[in-house]
């Protein structure tokens, strides 16, 4: 018994030690949707969607698989250097692995799983949506928690509506403003079972077990 049990230790602790992580982020925080804080106000730019982009990454035991999805549309409102209102459109059906370019089975694989029910189901919702619903400045020093992301200046909420789903997630961003254009960062951590996409989640089917925490890298830019 004592023989069977060090067994079963030994095995646990190897899949907890091989099983890859989501790359190290901050964790957005997930609540109920808020309300806009405030109409838009201030000057208006528009997304320039062909130099933004929404890169992820996915994580099961034995690896990661890395991907991009484009936007469909997004705008911005601000007020001299401040961020008034805001929201992305993501093109679901632009959903891209980038990782397995070699091998073109395994991508179209990969990609058709991403696509179906199981996960995004991208017929049934072609987009997904991001509005902002309050920003406000980040204090270096001055934050209870730990910022990740380097050079942080806002910490932005907004409600992302994914599948027939919508959760206020709130993370730190990198944006600088400037009269001509728009330029934010994040990268952060999400839980994918929020929105109800629970496939493969359970820790239990160990080497069939996909991440639940998926992580986020959003590089925008707008223009006037």
């Amino acid at each position: 018994m004592l023989k069977q049990l060090t067994l079963l230790s030994i095995t646990a602790a190897l899949f907890t030690i091989g099983c890859k992580q989501a790359p190290k982020a901050d964790k957005a925080k997930v609540t109920e949707p808020q309300a806009v804080q405030q109409e838009p106000h201030g000057h208006e730019y528009t997304l320039d969607k062909d130099a933004s982009l929404l890169t992820w990454i996915g994580t099961k035991p034995t690896g990661e698989h890395k991907g991009v999805f484009k936007f469909t549309k997004g705008s911005f409102h601000a007020n001299d250097t401040i961020l008034t209102a805001g929201s992305l459109e993501i093109d679901m059906k632009s959903l891209q692995n980038l990782d397995l370019v070699k091998d073109a089975g395994m991508k179209k694989k990969l990609e058709d799983e991403l696509n179906g029910p199981n996960f995004f189901d991208v017929e049934k919702y072609p987009t997904a949506r991001f509005e902002i619903t309050e920003v406000s400045g980040f204090h270096p020093g001055k934050e209870t928690t730990e910022i990740l992301l380097k050079d942080a200046t806002h910490l932005v909420r907004g409600n992302l509506t994914l599948k027939d789903s919508t959760k206020n997630i709130s993370f730190p961003a990198k944006i600088v403003i400037s009269e001509k254009e728009i330029n934010g960062e994040a990268n952060f951590n999400i839980d994918r079972t929020q929105w109800g996409i629970t496939y493969r989640a359970d820790k239990s089917l160990q080497d069939k077990l996909i991440n639940s925490m998926v992580n986020i890298r959003m590089n925008i830019k707008a223009k006037r």
